[in-house]
């Protein structure tokens, strides 16, 4: 991974810690160990964690603007703690058993517990924001941060809705998307600079970039739930055909198939469960169709806007760097 998210980590893990220490209920050791802090009995482990993509872009968008980067670790440590909500609740609902080449923490504890868990997770980081009362710019960045929440869980909601449906189209599954994923990402770069105290016309060049961060991301993702190599990913080759997930290799696939191709794809995913041999037939149909390639060429139209958007911002050449770093890291990233 770039540099810049080494230059983070160890501030963005003390909040992220600190958020989590007080409290004395169990459900903080459920929370502690999808941290990845912990194993199940509470013993300290050192489980691969998070990239803290969001918090990093967080501060890297406050001192790029001008700010001080313990300003915005308050909001850092919020995004990756909602993230991280987010994630627990989208376990149960995808009915992932592992993420990160541990069980999830539904798988553990039950799904009452670990839903839960998430609504703790979501309060704890509303508690992370009080540091910004009576702050310059305080109320603005709580604002955000509730709106993107918002966006995001309207986001998982279309994504569940979608589910099984073949009348999704390609603008539909961007519009989605734009919610599920970019709504956090493109706060953390709009928190970021806003806390840094720049200009509004810098604001909103954040804000752009940050919404084609949040596109590079989601889509990439969706080529890794199909093409992702299963010992960096944890997932096996086709895992989101098996989950007959609305994602953009299905979506892209049956909006340019022919009759006899749709048919199959539609064959395929409504069956009730997908085997080995469906998953064969369908990567097939998507690669003949040339998904794959379309997939990346997409993300990689996002990652250079993500960074062209902040062409007219005056910032250090260090962060102007940071900045290509990360979009190029999340065009290629195999997990």
């Amino acid at each position: 991974m770039p540099l810049v998210f080494d230059r983070y980590k160890s501030d963005v893990d003390a909040a992220l810690r600190a958020s989590l220490s007080s409290g004395i209920s169990p459900v903080y050791e459920m929370l502690r160990y999808s941290m990845g802090w912990v194993d199940v009995s509470g013993k300290p482990t050192f489980a691969t964690e998070g990239k803290a993509l969001r918090p990093t872009l967080c501060l890297l968008a406050c001192e790029a603007a001008g700010g001080a980067r313990a300003d915005a670790i308050p909001a850092a440590a919020a995004l990756e703690l909602i993230h991280d909500f987010s994630l627990i609740h989208d376990e149960i609902q995808d009915r992932d058993e592992t993420r990160r080449h541990r069980p999830t923490l539904w798988t553990v504890w039950g799904e009452a517990k670990a839903l839960v868990a998430g609504n703790v997770l979501r309060i704890v980081a509303d508690m992370a924001l009080w540091g910004y009362s009576g702050r310059r710019n305080g109320l603005a960045v709580a604002a955000l941060m509730t709106q993107a929440y918002l966006e995001m869980i309207e986001g998982q909601y279309l994504d569940m809705r979608y589910e099984g449906r073949s009348d999704i189209t390609l603008d539909d599954y961007m519009s989605m998307i734009s919610r599920k994923t970019g709504a956090l990402i493109r706060c953390s770069l709009v928190a970021g600079a806003t806390i840094g105290f720049r200009s509004p016309a810098a604001v909103e060049a954040f804000e752009a970039s940050g919404r084609a961060f949040g596109m590079v991301f989601q889509v990439r993702d969706d080529y890794l739930g199909v093409w992702g190599d299963e010992a960096a990913t944890g997932k096996p080759v086709g895992a989101d055909i098996r989950r007959k997930k609305n994602a953009f290799p299905f979506v892209y696939s049956i909006s340019r198939a022919s009759a006899k191709d749709r048919d199959a794809l539609l064959e395929i995913y409504g069956q009730p469960e997908v085997d080995d041999g469906d998953v064969t037939a369908a990567l097939g149909i998507m690669e003949r169709l040339g998904a794959k390639e379309e997939a990346q060429a997409l993300a990689k139209l996002h990652s250079d806007r993500a960074v062209a958007a902040l062409d007219e911002v005056d910032m250090l050449p260090e962060a102007r760097r940071d900045i290509e770093d990360i979009a190029h890291f999340l065009l290629v990233r195999d997990r």
